[in-house]
């Protein structure tokens, strides 16, 4: 770059700082000095170095950026008002209930592709962006500011290690190495050695610059995708930079100036600020846009009655099957394909398939990634293994992300491995996530006809798949809508009405045969679709049987199956009685276990013949 174009840069770069200074004052709340270390690089990358539409954020071959260090929120948004998307004005309305221009950016905003503020997830989804990229054939870079503190994370590292495995030389890490976190200097402060090395054992290329030296900066930002690296830049920043009083000081972390001492700031920064309007942004290549649209219809099932087929194994057989039918469906597996069965689609379709190991966090973050650039993903393993990733879920929920989990391997019905592999909190845990749609198939056709619902239906949703083989109850053409529930035994004197999905339905089948010879009758409801759930079909038949509702679940009793029917049906005054597992589980046969928790078909029974 020419001289004019860096003296540009810096003025660009204080006036976002004014901006930021200025928007968290009006608000009352915010983190200006943690904008302030980061202003360089993000004038540098916006107005020197991105390829993107200001006007069009969502073009799909812009050069995405993703603010890890969410708390920076002011910076993003200025920087995009002085791109021109919107009014510098409306930055004073940050933080009100009125405005998009949250505390932490969200996609409420066309320009944020994921929520970012829970430290530690940028970077993930910024790997699910560039291996987007790579499958759609597309040469967008993607840019992810991290801050250092948040380098703590494990979950950066197994960004940083899939990143270096897989070569994404596409994606482009810059870690604002300003020394303060929120309540002490960071680990390292300003040791850029250390994190050097870290990098370099996770297979990155890494520039270390002075983050304020915008020359320093441009030709550092000139070598992206030099060779097949990833690359790194660690810039040594300060917080509160260009502000004299707020510069490399402690306990300014998340602290808005007064309106005394941001005039001050201003007044500092004011002189040398240049607005960035008429700027040229680089212009993105015009390259097709995926075709990110869903098919028509799917290919037919082939099932027979009676069949024995796990739903973890139809899960994997669905997934195959859509993902040849269907583009956008990529397939991501955290080491378990044998068992999840998404091995079948990683054979049919491999360079769809990506390997995150063990690394649940990471999985969960990278198909967070690759849904925002128009992707179907679909993230599998063992249910259970899903709870450390709980706050990327989380987050993803706030994302409004586009993104289906499957986990195998739930409750006490996978027998011996014991209760270290047994998920018995998954139903609780996915029914919290706003948004989010949780099923439960009970056997092959409903476990493929509610994976093309998945893949159909944009949002979060979580398929429950179970060990056991179970037979086929329904026919190859039964719809399975979300939201829909399946009556599959009654009769006009039925006593109650059992709910139960997955290997328990089959316990409740059971139970209703055994009772129907001893001339007692009972309503039986397959609960496929957990959330939303089938509440007209549950209140429809408990009003014909006395109001006796039993709800019959592998799962802990807190927060699964149980408590979605008692929370819709207790405004009709309907009690239910649940079934569930109780304690710690141990290892044993899976027959013993259900019967030792009292979820079997015996125990069905005996909880009918108390009632009735």
């Amino acid at each position: 770059m020419i001289e004019t174009d860096i003296e540009l840069l810096k003025g660009i770069a204080n006036q976002l700082r004014i901006h930021s200074i200025a928007a968290t004052t009006a608000a009352g709340s915010g983190h200006p000095t943690s904008c302030c270390s980061a202003a360089d690089v993000t004038a540098a990358l916006f107005f020197g170095q991105m390829r993107y539409d200001p006007k069009n954020p969502q073009y799909h071959n812009n050069d995405r950026f993703v603010l890890s260090k969410g708390h920076a929120a002011p910076l993003l948004y200025a920087a995009w008002a002085e791109a021109g998307l919107f009014p510098a004005e409306d930055l004073l309305k940050l933080r009100q209930l009125g405005s998009d221009l949250e505390g932490h950016p969200t996609p409420r905003l066309p320009f944020v592709d994921v929520a970012t503020g829970s430290l530690g997830q940028g970077l993930s989804v910024g790997v699910g962006m560039a291996l987007a990229a790579r499958l759609d054939q597309l040469d967008f870079n993607t840019y992810v500011l991290l801050g250092d503190g948040e380098i703590a994370e494990g979950a950066v590292w197994e960004a940083a290690s899939l990143a270096g495995i897989y070569r994404l030389n596409n994606l482009i890490a810059v870690v604002d190495l300003n020394r303060l976190g929120q309540s002490q200097a960071t680990a390292f402060g300003h040791d850029v050695g250390i994190y050097r090395k870290r990098f370099e054992a996770f297979g990155w290329r890494v520039e270390d610059v002075d983050g304020h030296d915008l020359e320093e900066i441009m030709e550092v930002l000139s070598g992206v995708g030099l060779n097949d690296q990833p690359l790194v830049i660690l810039a040594k920043t300060y917080k509160g930079a260009g502000v004299s009083f707020l510069q490399d000081k402690d306990g300014w972390h998340g602290k808005p100036l007064n309106a005394e001492e941001a005039a001050k700031a201003i007044a500092e920064l004011q002189p040398s600020a240049r607005s960035a309007a008429g700027v040229a942004i680089p212009v993105p290549n015009k390259f097709s846009q995926p075709p990110n649209t869903a098919p028509a219809s799917y290919p037919p099932l082939t099932y027979k009655l009676g069949d024995a087929v796990a739903t973890r194994e139809a899960y994997g057989n669905a997934l195959t099957r859509i993902g040849e039918a269907d583009a956008r469906v990529v397939a991501l597996d955290g080491d378990t394909k044998n068992s999840t069965f998404a091995e079948k689609f990683f054979k049919k379709l491999p360079d769809r398939f990506t390997e995150c190991f063990i690394a649940e966090q990471n999985m969960v973050g990278v198909a967070t990634g690759m849904g925002a650039r128009g992707k179907v993903p679909f993230a599998s393993t063992f249910a259970c293994f899903l709870a450390r990733a709980y706050d990327q879920i989380r987050v993803a929920g706030i994302s409004m992300a586009n993104l289906k989990l499957a986990g195998s391997h739930v409750g006490v019905s996978i027998g011996e491995d014991g209760p270290s592999q047994m998920a018995l909190e998954d139903l609780a845990m996915m029914r919290a996530i706003a948004g989010s749609t949780v099923l439960y198939p009970s056997d092959a056709v409903s476990t493929e006809k509610l994976v093309e619902q998945m893949a159909l239906t944009r949002g979060i949703s979580f398929l429950r798949t179970s060990r056991p083989k179970t037979p086929v109850i329904y026919g190859n053409e039964e719809p399975f809508p979300v939201g829909g529930a399946k009556v599959l035994r009654q009769s006009e004197s039925d006593k109650a009405t059992i709910v139960a999905a997955g290997v328990t339905l089959h316990e409740a089948l059971k139970a209703a045969d055994a009772l129907k010879q001893e001339v007692i009758g009972v309503t039986v409801i397959d609960a496929y679709s957990i959330k939303p759930l089938g509440k007209e079909v549950i209140l429809s038949a408990a009003q014909k049987t006395n109001h006796t509702v039993i709800t019959v679940e592998d799962h802990y009793a807190e927060g699964g199956l149980g408590d979605a029917v008692a929370g819709e049906l207790s405004a009709a005054g309907i009690k239910v009685h649940k079934l569930a597992v109780t304690g710690l589980p141990r290892s044993g046969k899976p027959e013993e276990l259900l019967a030792r928790f009292g979820i079997d078909a015996a125990a069905i029974v005996n909880k009918v013949k108390a009632l009735a």
